[in-house]
């Protein structure tokens, strides 16, 4: 009984954490991952899980959350006609081949490595969102060619070590090539069903020592099932805010938000 009462604060963050990913991956289409990576990154520690693939645990348990979001977001923004079906098609191969080798290179580092690519990486996405401009351009349309075959792996590469669908970095991609921002969030949601489909079939077959119980490879399931019970809910009434709201302010808070996020794993990784 003890045990179950010390676990009801975390019980209670992650289902809070959880909505809140699930209306992020919706509204600004950076993926509730970004969100939920730390979430299970602190809940696991505070509970005492703190093996050397705790971080493994963690990215794969968010991917698996995910599929479950970037579907529901999907089929929200498809129904308001906002994907970009022939950049999601273009895209698709590239990504998919960047989120296996992403498996394979996350299965290789030890957590506190993956805690610094995530730190690093969240700290770049906190700087654009918060400092970044709509008028910012590479270019007028989204690369094809060399430029695609060379970018495409990449986002699939870095989503997969951070644990997040692929609107962290899609969303800012194709809007500095032109693509309105409704249309790059809603595109977004569909890379993350690229990025997190292979990587959780991966990450499955993962043997991670000291997983906390109830993993299945490095998927942890009792933290799947709160996180998806939530986020499946919040994900569509993100879309339709998306839809109805100017998400430049919320965007830099956010932004900022992922800076102090990106500092903290940083510290915990250096300082412990």
């Amino acid at each position: 009984m003890q045990d179950f009462l010390s676990f009801l604060p975390f019980l209670g963050l992650l289902l809070v954490s959880s909505g809140f990913a699930g209306i992020l991956a919706g509204l600004l289409g950076v993926g509730g991952g970004i969100v939920l990576v730390p979430v299970f990154f602190y809940i696991f520690g505070g509970l005492g899980y703190d093996g050397p693939m705790l971080m493994q645990v963690c990215l794969a348990t968010s991917l698996g959350t995910i599929i479950v979001t970037s579907l529901r977001s999907v089929q929200s923004h498809n129904k308001r006609g906002a994907v970009q079906w022939d950049i999601l098609r273009g895209w698709a191969p590239g990504i998919v081949l960047g989120a296996v080798i992403g498996v394979l290179i996350a299965a290789q580092l030890r957590s506190d490595a993956l805690v610094v690519i995530f730190g690093v990486l969240a700290g770049i996405i906190g700087l654009y969102l918060a400092f970044g401009k709509d008028s910012w351009r590479l270019g007028d349309a989204m690369p094809g060619g060399a430029g695609r075959y060379s970018l495409s792996p990449l986002v699939g590469f870095m989503s997969v070590l951070m644990g997040i669908g692929g609107g962290s970095f899609g969303v800012p991609l194709m809007t500095l090539f032109g693509v309105p921002t409704h249309r790059a969030v809603a595109t977004a949601a569909g890379f993350g069903v690229l990025i997190a489909v292979p990587s959780v079939i991966g990450f499955l077959f993962l043997q991670v020592a000291e997983a906390p119980p109830y993993t299945l490879g490095a998927v942890n399931l009792p933290a799947f099932a709160i996180a998806v019970s939530m986020t499946v809910l919040t994900a569509p009434l993100g879309a339709r805010l998306a839809h109805a709201l100017p998400a430049a302010r919320l965007r830099r808070i956010f932004g900022i938000f992922l800076l102090a996020v990106g500092a903290n794993m940083l510290r915990k990784a250096v300082w412990g």
